[in-house]
């Protein structure tokens, strides 16, 4: 693709302060000018702490042939300049365009909400897949193209535009048919996944988080409900005759989405409810807690069915339900089909997955790092040992900072013993996180030394966690999951909760293990 052909494809685009002379074929576009290599088109918008019209030189002297930005330049540079609206939009327009709108040639399921979307996307990619579709998966653990698995970085976030498009044409390349991509709010909010053209919108709740960058619960809720707004895409696919959207009927989400719904008007738009009740378009009920798992009984269609499924915690019958409205409805397949697959779903890594190295008490690593999640995995955690629920758990530096307390009373008021450790605390200072965390614990009956410790190295927390734990007792560590690095500065230092418990657990029984990972807290 040449450049004046590329830059058609965006939306309300000025003039370039100089002409282009060469009509230069396009080899890639990037928002990074320290990887910027020649042919590219460099994209610079502003972020929380950079400005990416401050590196447009950079990205020049290391090859880009155009640039696009939001500022008026007064000044020229050797490079044709075009200004836009909203460079990230624009960024997404570009990557869409370099990479032949791979989304139109796909079936496209969307994913998002504050808890279960990681969960929700794998389990309805798996069940596409047992059931024959050709499918593939983009969440923020990795993303699956066929047999290929790819990794989609440290930390939480949904990826740039740029990826998510070269991710989706690698799809169409391999013969793919369907996608199911999780979004997160700021995956919407900032377009990551614009030019995606969703054809299916599951949305599996939306409470208390990032309003450290939303600035409050309305302009939370607003990214989110994006994911719906944009099934009105302009374009129908011939594989799916009319776009869906999958809300939770028990959530407190779930009247607001109809308003929006109602608001914004989608053509032939299909909505589909699922929940506890009755009034959802299917339900569960008799949810039974089982050593394997959990079974429920699935009201869909004017019939009964059962469902086991590997997975603990009555929260993730929703994400079962979320699934199988997506599965049913917009990918028709057949319940029974739907209620195999579900059967042989192991789950996903870092979600409630136990550590099992013959100890005499319950070990598990979850990703619970929001108020909501961490009180159901603690009440999980209860639903399975009659004895203790030992926490451990922190709060992430330069994030929500309501939260901290919110989950420092969540513990006290749900587990036995809740221990406070570092969570990514970044360039926070990890002392202050924790006197904020502490001093809600205590607020809600939490006594420092009895039933609440506060243990600035994560190691040490979960080894004094496992020492402390006795016989029938269950210790969850939270906030972590699937990670593989911990945040101290700028730095990310190799970390997973699963090694730490293996390597607690090692020592407590005196048996070989890993090594406890290191952490700047041990010095």
């Amino acid at each position: 693709m040449i450049l004046s052909t590329i830059i058609a494809e965006i939306n309300a685009i000025s003039a370039p302060l100089i002409k282009i002379e060469d009509d230069l074929p396009v080899l890639g576009v990037s928002h990074d000018s320290r990887n910027i290599k020649h042919g590219e088109i460099f994209v610079a918008f502003s972020g929380g702490s950079f400005d990416g019209h401050a590196y447009i030189n950079d990205a020049i002297s290391n090859g880009a042939i155009a640039i696009i930005g939001e500022k008026e330049i007064s000044f020229e540079f050797p490079k044709p300049y075009f200004r836009v609206k909203n460079a990230r939009y624009a960024l997404a327009q570009l990557a869409a365009a370099f990479n032949h709108y791979p989304a139109k040639k796909l079936n496209v399921i969307g994913v998002t909400g504050t808890d279960g979307k990681t969960t929700t996307v794998s389990l309805i990619h798996h069940i596409l897949t047992e059931s024959g579709i050709k499918t593939g998966m983009v969440s923020t653990v990795n993303a699956r193209i066929g047999n290929e698995t790819v990794d989609t970085g440290f930390h939480v976030t949904t990826p740039e535009a740029q990826e998510i498009q070269s991710i989706l044409k690698k799809m169409v390349d391999y013969g793919l048919t369907h996608v199911v991509l999780e979004a997160t709010s700021h995956g919407l909010e900032q377009y990551r996944v614009a030019e995606c053209y969703f054809d299916v919108a599951v949305v599996t709740n939306i409470t208390h988080e990032h309003l450290d960058y939303h600035g409050d619960y309305a302009h939370y809720f607003q990214s989110k409900s994006r994911l719906i707004t944009w099934l009105d895409h302009g374009m129908r696919k011939s594989q799916f005759s009319q776009p869906t959207a999958i809300i939770n009927h028990d959530d407190i989400s779930y009247q607001p989405l109809m308003k929006v719904i109602g608001d914004h008007p989608i053509d032939k738009l299909t909505t589909i409810s699922y929940g506890l009740t009755g009034d959802s378009d299917l339900h569960a009920q008799n949810i039974r807690n089982i050593p394997e798992g959990i079974v429920f009984d699935l009201v869909i269609d004017h019939h009964n069915y059962t469902v086991e499924s590997k997975m603990i915690g009555e929260y993730n019958v929703f994400n079962i339900l979320a699934a199988i409205s997506a599965a049913h409805f917009a990918c028709g397949i057949e319940i029974p089909k739907i209620i195999n697959a579900i059967r042989s779903f192991s789950g996903v890594p870092g979600r409630m997955e136990e550590i099992d190295m013959g100890q005499p008490f319950s070990a598990i690593v979850d990703f619970a790092h929001t108020p909501n999640a961490l009180k159901v995995a603690l009440e999980t955690s209860r639903n399975r040992t009659k004895n203790r629920v030992i926490a451990v758990f922190g709060s992430a530096g330069l994030r929500d900072r309501e939260k901290r307390r919110m989950m420092a009373a969540t513990s006290i008021l749900n587990a036995d013993i809740t221990i406070i450790t570092a969570e990514d605390p970044r360039t926070e200072d990890l002392d202050d996180i924790l006197l904020e965390m502490k001093d809600e614990a205590v607020r809600y009956g939490g006594v420092e030394g009895d039933n609440l410790f506060i243990i600035p190295d994560r190691g040490n927390a979960i080894q004094f966690a496992v020492d402390m734990a006795l016989e029938g007792d269950l210790v969850v560590a939270c906030g972590k999951g699937h990670e593989q690095s911990m945040c101290f500065g700028e730095t990310e230092f190799p970390w997973d909760d699963r090694i730490a418990f293996r390597a607690a657990l090692a020592a407590l029984m005196q048996v070989d293990g890993p090594k406890m990972p290191y952490l700047p807290t041990q010095d």
